[in-house]
């Protein structure tokens, strides 16, 4: 059965995209979650403009995140954390508290489970952390972890 997806579904497509599927799981699951709707004629009509939709917030998100990435890249984010005498810190620094210092010091706010931690942060130092805002833009910036 042809259907056309009115939501992102992964493993399946994206909204717009016209797909052939069973007909049990286009009955049973696509179309009474409204996840999607029967290939009509009126209907494909409408998916081309949900893909132009689509197309345009997906051009929209990556210029968006390309400019964060331009502010950020540019930056070096302070972590003030409390350590021992030797350097060791007392705990861990998180994407969580690395989000928490780039909303505080640049006035972006990133999502934690956007940013990836080499390893995990437990001594005083520079670090680079890599966030993906977009499936298209990654970069890395850097972050120094300061006594407290």
């Amino acid at each position: 059965m042809k259907v056309i997806l009115r939501a992102d579904n992964k493993g399946l497509g994206k909204r717009g995209d016209i797909i052939d599927v069973s007909d049990g799981h286009a009955r049973n699951y696509l179309l009474p979650k409204g996840l999607a709707l029967v290939a009509s004629e009126g209907a494909m009509l409408q998916a081309g403009s949900m893909r132009r939709a689509r197309d345009l917030r997906d051009a929209a998100d990556r210029d968006s995140a390309q400019t964060i990435a331009k502010a950020l890249v540019a930056q070096v984010i302070k972590i003030t954390a409390k350590a021992g005498a030797e350097g060791r810190l007392f705990g861990s620094v998180t994407a969580a508290d690395v989000a928490e210092a780039v909303q505080a010091q640049a006035h972006i706010e990133l999502d934690r489970r956007k940013l990836h931690l080499p390893e995990s942060i437990k001594v005083l130092g520079e670090y680079s952390v890599t966030a993906k805002l977009h499936h298209d833009v990654e970069f890395p910036f850097t972050i120094e972890v300061v006594k407290a």
